[in-house]
């Protein structure tokens, strides 16, 4: 009976070190080189923001009405010209599809 409590110690002993070090390396262990740690899917969403940024920095302004609408947004925006604009965006790129001139 001693020998079967000796040898369940044993084991007990044995799995709770692999699973400490199992823990161990899973807390140390860095990304592969040239690997982000989390990526986001390739076919991700822009935000609202994130558009809003892209769009500004492309140089419209007074921007309104962003919405999302079968994975593109539409957008109304004042252009350089300081014309006011429809644009539809691409939501995974930012990049401007179509620019109407509105009436």
């Amino acid at each position: 009976m001693t020998a079967i409590r000796n040898t369940l110690a044993a084991l007990a002993l044995g799995a709770a070190t692999l699973t400490g070090a199992a823990a161990v390396h899973a807390q140390t262990t860095a990304p592969a080189p040239g690997q982000p740690a989390a990526t986001a899917p390739a076919n991700a969403t822009l935000t609202v923001r994130q558009i809003y940024d892209t769009l500004t920095a492309a140089g419209y302004r007074n921007i309104t009405e962003i919405e999302l609408e079968h994975g593109r947004y539409d957008v109304k925006a004042d252009n350089a010209q300081g014309q006011r604009v429809k644009l539809r965006v691409d939501a995974q790129s930012g990049a401007v599809l179509r620019s109407r001139i509105k009436d």
